[in-house]
């Protein structure tokens, strides 16, 4: 059984801070998480809205990745309906290579069809050309020469002249939130990262073990080289010094991200189907945010992982207007008095092939 383990989750939103600010703030929480033991940095891809200011991820990971030693990085997730697939073939071996094997690819079609639309992605057809781009790049990591020719992407004898370190290539995350999407998570191998509720996680946990006994191993499975895939959710966080840090600092920072994050649905006078809040309580109440004292915070992490039947709980620190001061103070109280109470095996999911 894979131990539990701890990630961090970022959609590296814009403040009131100097974007290069922004980085060099993000960049001294991985390295305090890389020193924790945290497994994984993951950063979400977003285009056009403030709620995203790594719309190239790739960059922002590789960067990350001279800073640490051990911490492995990944895009939560590639927009993959965005990229050319060789182009991000060559990017993910790069990376890959030079983190010495601590790349973590996350894929996906993206969730905003204002995003897509920018970049003139037909959001219809974004699930077809997702599916179609991510079988490209399995191949092309692959593989020394790339053939395909489908409906989107034609390549004819390309050499693929890089390799990723990983092999056959770097673990490949999914973002599940439907029963279909836990169906195509569990059909591939795929490592796989969810949200809602605890009880909602437990259904999911349970249909995706159910499904991966019958793929795992299959010619559909593009992580042959994971004996059991990792099952986490995301939760925004805050561990406060005290209860008045909940109401003075958390709470109108989660109403800051909540803005954030419906933008671009309320600049097209819309709102997102996906149960969004401004409402810190109410976030806390579904199971989505955890904010309180390090003793508070410690039992809704225990009760998670008992109730949720995940193994890896990736959790935001840094949100909506949080100054960075704040984002740390919380990071580091959650590792001197939540951590210790989770002791997981910091090799799981290490480097591979015993490197």
């Amino acid at each position: 059984m894979v131990p539990i383990a701890f990630g961090i989750f970022d959609h590296l939103e814009r403040r009131d801070a100097p974007l290069d600010r922004i980085y060099q703030g993000r960049f001294e929480l991985g390295e305090d998480a890389d020193r924790a033991g945290f497994f994984c940095y993951h950063v979400a891809e977003h285009h056009a809205t403030p709620l995203g200011m790594a719309p190239s991820p790739g960059v922002f990971l590789a960067a990350l990745a001279q800073r640490t030693k051990r911490l492995h990085v990944g895009p939560l997730v590639y927009l993959l309906p965005l990229y050319t697939p060789l182009r991000l073939v060559q990017e993910i071996c790069m990376i890959d290579q030079m983190s010495g094997g601590r790349l973590e690819v996350g894929v996906g079609r993206g969730v905003s069809p204002f995003e897509l639309a920018y970049y003139r992605v037909p959001f219809m057809e974004s699930r077809e050309m997702f599916e179609e781009a991510l079988e490209v790049i399995v191949a092309g990591l692959r593989n020394r020469r790339l053939n395909h020719r489908g409906n989107y992407y034609r390549y004819d004898g390309v050499p693929v002249e890089l390799e990723p370190y990983q092999k056959p290539n770097p673990p490949i995350w999914y973002g599940a939130a439907t029963p279909e999407s836990v169906a195509f998570a569990a059909a591939h191998g795929m490592n796989v990262v969810g949200n809602g509720t605890n009880a909602m996680l437990r259904r999911s946990t349970e249909q995706y073990r159910e499904e991966l006994a019958k793929h795992k191993g299959g010619a559909n499975d593009l992580n042959p080289q994971i004996e059991e895939p990792r099952r986490g959710a995301i939760r925004h966080i805050y561990v406060a010094a005290d209860e008045r840090e909940v109401e003075t600092i958390a709470k109108p920072a989660y109403r800051a991200y909540y803005d954030n994050i419906t933008k671009l649905w309320r600049d097209f006078y819309t709102t997102p189907t996906h149960g969004f809040t401004p409402d810190l309580e109410l976030a806390q109440r579904h199971e989505v945010a955890i904010a309180g004292t390090h003793n508070e915070v410690t039992d809704l992490v225990g009760r998670f992982f008992e109730e949720s039947g995940c193994n890896y709980l990736v959790l935001s620190f840094a949100w909506g207007n949080l100054p960075q001061a704040a984002s740390r103070g919380s990071l580091e109280r959650f590792i001197t008095k939540v951590m210790p109470h989770f002791p997981s095996n910091r090799s799981a999911g290490g480097l591979p092939n015993g490197r």
